[in-house]
């Protein structure tokens, strides 16, 4: 819906952005009229504005280019946000998972590290702690993370430096690692079908930043005996939602949010 105080030219400029800002090549002032449908005059107002506020810049051809005043703005939005505290925040916004528990982790070379961790209040059998490490080739979050590697960087990292099994279903070798993560690539959802403790099952999602890189995984983590194929879909289709919302948070684009599902 539409606000009352909507300000047309403030909507125009931020459309310019948008495409110059995704545009394989800068597009000149015509291009940008017929691609928003303008008035070439209005779009010649708002591309000199624009460029005086430092939002553009114009080459010697005429092309636009995103200006200076965009990475100021780039940086500070950086600096004011925390992947942890946005976590928490999605946390305590969806009640829908209160009685899973929730983890949000970082690759640390072959580990993950969690960074934070809504525990369930229910037994798990495990509890997930901040600090924590775990081999990256049996957890959720890191199987989601690694599938945003090229198979030659997952080679270079596990060839010489192959991880302790914790359990009988903990990933045999990297042929096998290699498997899942095409799996996990083709679905955007990972699973730890009890290799990091028995009696677990734990589902992941990617979180993306602005610049659509894979920072982060989310997993959520139930009883074996929970993971029934309804459960499952549930689980993730909810996951997603949340994955979805924390990489907005995060400033990805939408439709790069949901690549991995």
């Amino acid at each position: 819906m539409k606000s009352a105080y909507e300000t047309p030219a403030l909507r125009r400029g931020a459309s310019i952005l948008d495409v110059v800002a995704s545009s394989p090549t800068p597009p000149a002032a015509a291009f940008l009229s017929k691609e928003l449908g303008l008035p070439k005059s209005t779009t010649h107002g708002l591309l000199l504005t624009m460029q005086e506020l430092g939002l553009l810049k114009k080459a010697t051809d005429g092309t636009y280019q995103i200006g200076p005043k965009i990475m100021h703005w780039a940086h500070a939005f950086l600096n004011q946000t925390n992947l942890v505290q946005e976590f928490q925040n999605a946390m305590s916004e969806n009640n829908d998972l209160d009685d899973h528990t929730i983890t949000l982790s970082i690759l640390d070379g072959n580990n993950v590290v969690y960074l934070s961790c809504r525990n369930s209040r229910r037994p798990l059998g495990f509890t997930f702690k901040m600090g924590m490490h775990l081999p990256a080739a049996f957890t959720a979050t890191g199987k989601i993370m690694l599938a945003a590697l090229e198979d030659e960087e997952i080679h270079q990292r596990f060839d010489q430096d192959w991880p302790e099994k914790l359990t009988s279903r903990s990933v045999q070798d990297i042929n096998q690692l290699l498997v899942e993560i095409q799996q996990v690539r083709e679905s955007g959802i990972s699973f730890d079908n009890g290799q990091i403790q028995d009696g677990m099952f734990c589902v992941g999602v990617a979180i993306r930043d602005f610049s659509n890189q894979v920072v982060a995984g989310l997993a959520l983590s139930l009883i074996e005996s929970e993971a029934t194929e309804n459960n499952i879909s549930r689980v993730i289709n909810t996951l997603r939602k949340i994955s979805l919302d924390l990489s907005e948070r995060l400033g990805a684009q939408r439709t790069s949010a949901c690549q991995d599902g």
